[in-house]
Order: C-alpha cells, then structure tokens, then sequence
C-alpha cells in the first residue's frame, strides 16, 4: 500500500505485507504517469538503488494490466 506520495518532489514510500516501509520515486511507477494516491494498494519489487539503499519499483496498481 502506498504510505505517502510528494507530487512536487517526487517521492513516497510503501509499505509491505510484513510492516517493512519502502522508498520510492515517481520514475518506479510502472505506468509512467509519474504520480499515484496515498492508500493505493499496489504491487512492487524492492531492489538495491541508488547510494546502496533498498527502494520499491515496478509500482502497480492492483488489478491494473502487466
């Protein structure tokens, strides 16, 4: 689920199934519009980013096409 989302800087964070809280950017949203709602329910992958922190990608809404 998508914890909080800043549309002027760009970044939010996600929160997993186990409780963990994820970093995003609004380049990880897999459907390019660069912008998403607190409280979206959505898939991701976590991988090694940039400065060699954990971050989400691959954002997708539930029930959205792959």
């Amino acid at each position: 689920m998508v914890e909080s989302f800043d549309d002027h800087a760009g970044y939010g964070t996600v929160r997993d199934g186990d409780g963990a809280t994820w970093p995003f950017h609004c380049t990880a949203i897999a459907d390019g519009s660069r912008t998403i709602g607190a409280g979206a329910q959505v898939s991701f992958a976590v991988v090694a980013g940039r400065l060699g922190r954990w971050e989400a990608t691959d954002l997708r809404p539930l029930g959205a096409p792959a």
